[in-house]
């Protein structure tokens, strides 16, 4: 008997173990896939959710609704806390007339506007469509916050669909439950609801607030080894979401978005590695929750929806929305742009959904049976949102002058004579250029030349919320301080992709052993290991210029290396310009290949090897009397 147990129980391991490796294996190919194909991850996970659980039946949990609602919702607490560590109060300065109106005046507006017409369209009851209008006042910052980083926004746009998203969540899934408490546990008596909603913040202000700071400040005095923070702020993360909710039901999700808010901006010297922990776990959860979430449907469900469910589905988009935004922003000084775009965007995510699978059968057990409606309808209108928004979000907001068409530019930290020329010619080319410097004088003959440039350091919080690189690919630092360019990369390769950070060769005693940087610690040496910044500025002052040669059938890339001679000798490559128009920087660490059709960049004198080689001079006409028309560059 013992021995038929223990089989059993083996059996039952082997089971969980396997739907968990088929769970995340699926979750993680999604987001991989999406990726590649350009579409919103979202899309692909509940795609592949659906074909694993309802059509094939591949993923068939055990678990009861109230134990799944339990699981799901320690995954979202963790998603909003990581969602309100990106929250800067800074944001809110500069643009807290937008955001107010829209995390104050939006829910309240959204959730009568969805309960009327959940009610008149959609046929619901009185109670369902209130509570329905609650949870439709959910932005889904699952969602957003992924669109966003495709959609390359400008930096006001995203801020405030990305604060109404995260902050709107926990809002909506609060007057949800207020709502059912209202017309389940309470009657028709408005005084314990209020009561409910004060216990909801004074909750979230204590373990949120409170906690938040005290964890912080712990972290600040070093209480914590380092390479314990961060699992132990998920723990307390969870912590303070458990005896929230003990307080008052569903609190917890307005706590753990109030922690990471305080915590995002107490300015701990660990901030990034604690962000990217929390980053990679909020990734593999999505991937999770979007799997089994949408494999728990079955067509029962589905057999819920009507032509009353697919036009509710249109009010919502089409009624409810735009005239929430319309109503909300009234006389604000948002611009009209940003107004159009957030009428049209608000994709309904992962908190919806497991709002709707908490109290569609809660209302169901309570005697609305046409609560049965009330999953279905929300994943119908997370696929239908999903689906319009995220494949629409880029190109409308193009069409607004809200984003880049695409990512095709460089970002050139140091101002010097060489980068002055090579941002000519990259303005010649059609290619975005911005030159950064923290020196008004070096950025003098930048600004003469009429190349886009920004006066400031580039760590600093003023160009993280004010310098717009969303349509640049490339990041090249080029100042005479090797090290300062390897932190600039390091800390820029997050956001352009490590791949995509150049340096300037460090000078000849920087690269002895005792004093080189490993490949970890710095960006990408750029063109050539004899191209450090004291060398171009040399060659440029010894009549060197940059310069750009189409290849064809005719003039092929070897010949051109044949007519330049020795490269990093008499000429450096310094990159090319696909047919396509998009820039590719060479590097000895990471090449291309340059066929016809290809527009050569590169570095050289204007008297080549070969007399009849005459390449196009793009050098920059200086409007200064010197030759080079700037100063040199000091370290910053």
């Amino acid at each position: 008997m013992r021995k038929s147990c223990s089989l059993k129980t083996k059996a039952l391991l082997m089971h969980i173990a396997t739907l968990l490796l088929i769970i995340l294996a699926a979750g993680l190919s999604s987001q991989w896939l999406a990726a590649q194909i350009r579409l919103p991850a979202i899309v692909v996970l509940i795609s592949v959710g659906l074909i694993l659980g309802p059509v094939t039946g591949i993923i068939q949990l055990t678990l009861s609704q109230t134990e799944l609602g339990e699981l799901i919702g320690l995954g979202v607490a963790i998603i909003l806390f990581e969602g309100g560590m990106d929250l800067k109060i800074s944001e809110f300065k500069r643009i807290g007339f937008g955001i107010s109106r829209l995390t104050i005046l939006g829910p309240p507006i959204a959730w009568v506007l969805g309960g009327l017409a959940a009610h008149y369209v959609a046929g619901l009851s009185w109670p369902v469509a209130w509570v329905l209008g609650a949870i439709l006042v959910v932005t889904g910052p699952t969602v957003i916050l992924p669109l966003l980083r495709q959609a390359r926004l400008n930096k006001e746009s995203a801020s405030l669909l990305k604060w109404e998203g995260i902050v709107n969540d926990p809002t909506g899934v609060l007057l949800a439950v207020l709502t059912f408490q209202y017309f389940t546990l309470h009657g028709s008596g408005l005084t314990p609801t209020l009561i409910g909603l004060g216990a909801a913040i004074g909750a979230a202000a204590v373990f949120g607030g409170i906690g938040g700071w005290l964890t912080g400040w712990l972290y600040k005095r070093g209480s914590v080894p380092t390479h314990l923070k961060p699992p132990m702020l998920m723990v307390l993360v969870l912590g303070a979401y458990w005896l929230s909710n003990l307080v008052q039901h569903e609190a917890g999700l307005l706590t753990v978005t109030l922690m990471g808010l305080v915590i995002g901006n107490m300015k701990l010297v660990e901030i990034e590695p604690l962000r990217h922990f929390k980053e990679n776990l909020t990734i593999v959860l999505l991937s999770v929750l979007f799997i089994v979430i949408p494999s728990q449907l079955d067509f029962h469900h589905l057999e819920q929806l009507s032509w009353r469910s697919a036009l509710f589905v249109l009010v919502i988009l089409f009624w409810v929305r735009p005239l929430t935004i319309a109503l909300a922003t009234l006389g604000s000084s948002m611009r009209q742009q940003d107004k159009i775009l957030l009428a049209w965007i608000a994709p309904r995510g992962i908190v919806a959904a497991a709002t709707a699978g908490i109290f569609g059968p809660a209302l169901v057990a309570a005697g609305y049976s046409d609560a049965e409606q009330l999953l279905p309808i929300v994943f119908l209108i997370i696929i239908v949102t999903v689906l319009a928004h995220g494949l629409t979000l880029g190109r409308f907001a193009q069409r607004l002058g809200l984003a880049a068409k695409s990512e095709n530019g460089v970002l050139i930290v140091g101002a010097s004579p060489w980068t002055l020329a090579l941002a000519q010619t990259l303005k010649e080319l059609k290619i975005d250029v911005i030159v950064v410097d923290g020196a008004y004088q070096r950025l003098k003959p930048i600004r003469m030349n009429n190349i886009n440039s920004y006066y400031g350091e580039i760590l600093s919080e003023h160009a993280e919320h004010e310098l717009e690189t969303e349509h640049l690919s490339y990041l090249l630092c080029t100042t005479d301080n090797d090290y300062y360019n390897a932190l600039v990369c390091k800390a820029q390769g997050q956001h352009f992709g490590h791949h995509r950070t150049f340096q300037l060769a460090t000078h000849q005693e920087s690269s002895k052993e005792h004093k080189r940087l490993p490949l970890q610690q710095r960006g990408y040496f750029a063109f050539d290991a004899a191209a450090n910044l004291g060398t171009l500025n040399q060659h440029l002052a010894n009549g060197w210029k940059v310069q750009k040669t189409k290849l064809s059938k005719d003039f092929e890339w070897a010949n051109m290396k044949e007519r330049l001679g020795k490269a990093g000798q008499d000429w450096l490559l310094l990159g090319g310009v696909s047919p396509d128009g998009m820039l590719h920087l060479r590097s000895t660490e990471q090449n291309f290949t340059a066929k016809a059709g290809w527009t050569l960049l590169y570095f050289a004198p204007l008297a080549t090897k070969k007399d009849n080689f005459n390449p196009e001079d793009s050098s920059p006409k200086l409007n200064n009397a010197s030759p080079t028309g700037i100063e040199p560059v000091t370290a910053p």
